[in-house]
């Protein structure tokens, strides 16, 4: 081995710093006896170049400066301490651990027992037994990187919330089969930079794209062994690196850089990126899980454990363990990864993958809790784009509605009233108007505004548009759970025939469906989120978990058929409607505005004989038709003068029966006529070619949208 020269370097920053000159290392462990860094020629089958042991600890950071260590050595932790799983210690030294600041990671786990701080013989108490077979040839290793990239001019784009349209994406699964790519880069970072993919995302009028996540994770052992993997990435090990698994280049931390250029062309392109993060748990499981970093650094200080028996872990999260909100190092890695993908990485915003967990400092999901109080006044992270997952699996988890303001929100009380609506579902009319306007119920007594809600109708986790539309039963067989697994997402919409059909008339149906959803998604209040595939008709055949399916079914098509492609030109088309009409993008809820003096009313509810709705009215169970009328001279958009901005008045008229509606128009000023827009019963019409006398009557067909339009007035 060689010999290092080692100086005692610096508690801060954690992690490993390449200052130009070496390398500092500082790792955190409150309880560790003894902590050794170990340096390695290779990733993988061999044993460590030199071993160094830091003797230096301030404040529980054990540290050590390597004055010849160079950016690309390869590192890793083995800590010293006693296992004792009774009292929540589970040190270690024959594990070698991921450095939890590590800015890059080599590679995929090599799973073998040896992985495990226990011996894994199958019995309930086996955890109780140290393990001590070595692990180093088989795990991933840390990586030192180079910090610098030349980002020119870029700057975060600040679009805002209300001009804001979100595509959720996986990095390989929405550029793998894109034979327009070079074989080289699809599924990677550089894939989705290619001005091919840039062009698609311009083309159909996203402003943000949100990675799935893309933080180093674990493929699960039992997974692997059934020849599956942990696809989606909700495993996160590393909190500051990004997968190399997506990277183009597999040398060691390339995938920074490919990262970095990637935020940057998207920046280019005027496109934001936002990444879900799983800050929640991570992947080593519960007590008979892998030790692979933070259990064998100090599984107390990282882990919630039980009161009364600290041998098991809390679990709000179904994956086995849950990260230590209440101890300030968790805490301070959370807020430290976070400021690193802002001033780093140059990224946009953060999706909190079930953000309920995060805010749980007892039991009780405490909205006033040390991780908001800390996020809030942080003058960095408390600039970007907050998107949580508002629920997770414990006791009162689901908390849509409740998270505080800064905080936009997946609203699944959207999701679900947009699907009972369509579905034909009596008695969804009152609540689908709050979900069309913003969710005032959930977001105005708090003082958020309409783009608080984060509008969808599908995601990564359930069907897909097209299946949503095309089966009655999940089909989730793959997954090798027996079926089992995955929500119940049975919504009996495929009209008699499960899957694929050749019938065109049932093909049709389900097409129109489509498009009510996409048009439901944006021209409601709020900001839409779409899901990568469903803008063309992607299936997973039925598979509403596809958590562990790295191949076609999750993978998006790229070769359409023609239905696929109407459903694309529709979803451009409505995208495009979105952004020209102010009045579908407001930033404050529908509550009149005054115009010189005068209060002009800015929304209204329509009966199908054009009177407005009265109270008594809303109630009506049997009611699947609604009318929304909207005031283009009362939108709330000012331009850069602070003159408000006078859009066409809007009326949106929506029927879920199964008949043919006569819709009496409303009046307008000077009896202008009202103009066809959009007609999902009629795709192909083109927009302003029909024209409607005032207070003449429109045929609402079944199981469709159809909006029609007239200039606002003149009022400055």
């Amino acid at each position: 081995m060689k010999d290092w020269v080692a100086y005692p370097g610096s508690p801060y920053p954690l992690g490993a710093t390449w200052d130009g000159s070496g390398v500092n290392f500082a790792l955190f462990g409150e309880h560790a006896e003894r902590v050794e860094l170990c340096l390695f020629d290779q990733a993988y089958g061999v044993p460590e170049a030199a071993r160094i042991t830091m003797q230096e600890q301030t404040d529980h950071v054990w540290h050590v400066y390597l004055p010849e260590a160079r950016p690309g050595l390869m590192y890793g932790f083995r800590v010293y301490g006693p296992y004792d799983p009774a009292q929540g210690q589970r040190f270690n030294p024959y594990k070698l651990l991921i450095d939890p600041y590590a800015k890059a990671i080599t590679g995929p786990v090599e799973w073998s027992d040896a992985m495990f701080g226990y011996e894994v013989n199958g019995s309930e108490d086996a955890d109780l037994v140290m393990n001590t077979e070595d692990d180093a040839a088989g795990m991933p290793k840390s990586v030192v990187v180079e910090p610098g990239f030349s980002w020119g001019d870029d700057m975060p784009l600040r679009i805002p919330w209300y001009d804001t349209v979100i595509y959720e994406a996986h990095v390989r699964g929405l550029t793998i089969l894109n034979t327009e790519l070079p074989e080289s880069i699809r599924g990677t970072y550089a894939g989705l930079a290619d001005r091919r993919m840039v062009s698609y995302f311009q083309d159909l009028g996203v402003t943000a794209v949100e990675l799935m996540p893309v933080h180093h994770f674990v493929h699960d052992r039992h997974l692997v062994e059934m020849g599956l993997k942990n696809y989606w990435g909700y495993n996160s090990i590393g909190f500051f690196a990004p997968d190399m698994r997506y990277a183009a280049s597999l040398s060691p931390g390339d995938a920074v850089n490919e990262f970095k250029t990637m935020v940057r062309t998207l920046h280019q392109a005027g496109i934001e990126v936002i990444l879900d993060v799983v800050y929640n748990h991570t992947a080593e499981g519960n007590h008979m899980g892998p030790t692979l970093s933070f259990r064998g650094i100090d599984n107390t200080a990282y882990y919630r454990t039980l009161a009364d028996d600290p041998r098991y872990y809390m679990d709000y999260t179904g994956t086995g363990n849950t990260l230590n909100m209440r101890h300030p190092r968790p805490i301070q890695m959370i807020m430290d990864s976070l400021r690193y993908w802002i001033t780093e990485m140059h990224v946009d915003g953060f999706r909190f993958d079930l953000a309920s967990a995060l805010a749980r400092e007892l039991h009780a999901v405490d909205r006033l809790s040390a991780f908001f109080d800390i996020i809030h006044q942080d003058p960095v992270i408390s600039q970007v784009k907050l998107i949580a997952e508002p629920w997770d699996v414990g006791e009162g988890g689901y908390q849509v509605g409740n998270f505080p303001v800064l905080w936009t929100e997946w609203n699944g009380k959207y999701r679900d009233s947009v699907r009972r609506f369509w579905r034909g579902d009596s008695n969804q009319v009152a609540e689908l108007a709050y979900r069309l306007t913003g969710s005032s119920d959930l977001y105005a007594d708090n003082g958020r505004q309409p783009y608080a809600s984060i509008n969808f109708i599908t995601a990564h986790d359930g069907f897909t548009m097209r299946d949503l539309v095309s089966y009655n039963e999940k089909h989730n067989e793959a997954n090798g759970e027996g079926n089992r697994d995955g929500h119940d997402d049975n919504i009996s919409y495929n009209y008699g025939v499960e899957g694929d059909t050749d019938d065109p008339e049932i093909q049709e149906i389900r097409a129109r469906q489509i498009r009510n959803f996409l048009t439901t998604l944006f021209i409601s209040q709020g900001v839409p989120m779409l899901l990568h595939g469903d803008e063309s008709g992607r299936t997973q055949y039925g598979n509403n978990n596809a958590y562990c399916q790295d191949n076609e079914v999750s993978w998006k098509e790229w070769d359409l058929d023609g239905i696929q492609e109407d459903i694309l030109a529709w979803a451009k088309r409505v995208i495009r409607f979105r952004k020209e009409h102010a009045v579908l993008g407001r930033r404050r809820f529908f509550q009149g505005r005054k115009i010189r003096g005068s209060e002009v009313k800015d929304i209204a509810w329509l009966n199908h004989d054009g009177s407005e709705i009265s109270h008594d009215e809303w109630q009506q169970t049997e009611r699947r038709t609604l009318g929304m009328w909207l005031a283009g001279e009362a939108a709330d958009v000012v331009d850069e003068q602070g003159k408000h901005i006078i859009g066409d008045t809007l009326v949106i008229l929506l029927n879920s029966s199964d008949e043919v509606v006569p819709f009496r128009l409303p009046r307008t000023p000077g009896g202008r006529r009202w103009t066809l827009a959009l007609d999902t019963y009629h795709p192909h019409l083109a927009e302003g070619r029909n024209r409607f006398r005032s207070t003449g009557t429109y045929q609402l067909q079944p199981r469709s949208i159809a909006i029609l339009k007239h200039p606002a007035g003149n009022h400055q």
